[in-house]
């Protein structure tokens, strides 16, 4: 089950845009049938018009309802499943689709080609567009710990920011949003469900066409209780 919704939160995108066009055919649908049913006046007439009517306002009512099953199983399922069932379901992820190709093809947090600066400790992150300014690069966490940092980049989609161990090419989906934000609080990061060890943890953005930048990644090391 936490694989079905781990898999419906990464392809959001694609379920959001079919919702979207079932939604226009259904309101069209859903009108035409109304204005038919108004207009008619035999009764076998307005009988068909009226299954017609009942019909589209089933569909618009399923349309509904599986939105807002997608926006729950976004929002507050994904992120409140244990990190240890994330970590061990390579799951397709829509996100990093781009990141896929050579190196050459990916953008940085400019949207440029050109290499930028990047913090010591760190790899790919840029100061005050794509950075985790806490916890620092190194830094050792234990509890709910708030992540700060920056993700204001040209062209910006949503972000989010994952965890992972070093060597691993598994990443654990914490937490995603859609709203840009200048080193202020992305979201937090609950220690108590990893086993105390050393981590990396990265913060990926992707611009409004679907492209994701060049991640920022820094080590961290979770302490026990």
């Amino acid at each position: 089950m936490d694989l079905i919704f781990i898999t419906l939160a990464r392809i959001f995108p694609v379920i959001y845009i079919g919702l979207a066009i079932g939604a226009l055919f259904s309101t069209r649908y859903l009108w035409k049938a109304w204005r038919e049913w108004r207009e008619s006046y035999f009764g076998l007439e307005r009988e068909i018009a009226m299954r017609k009517l009942s019909r589209w306002i089933a569909v618009t009512v399923l349309i509904l309802v599986v939105a807002c099953a997608e926006f729950s199983i976004t929002t507050f399922i994904v992120p409140g499943l244990p990190a240890s069932s994330l970590l061990l379901t390579p799951t397709l992820d829509i996100l990093a689709g781009p990141t896929a190709l050579a190196p050459a093809t990916q953008l940085n947090a400019l949207g440029t080609s050109a290499p930028l600066p990047t913090i010591a400790g760190s790899a790919g992150c840029v100061p005050g567009r794509l950075e985790i300014t806490s916890p620092r690069p190194g830094a050792e966490i234990r509890g709910i710990v708030e992540i700060i940092g920056s993700v204001d980049v040209g062209n910006f989609g949503f972000y989010k920011y994952e965890i992972s161990l070093p060597g691993s090419d598994i990443w654990a989906t914490i937490y995603a949003a859609s709203d840009p934000h200048k080193n202020e609080t992305l979201g937090s990061l609950n220690t108590s469900v990893f086993t105390p060890g050393d981590y990396l943890l990265r913060l990926v953005v992707t611009d409004n066409q679907g492209l994701a930048l060049t991640p920022c990644i820094i080590p961290i090391r979770i302490k026990g209780q």
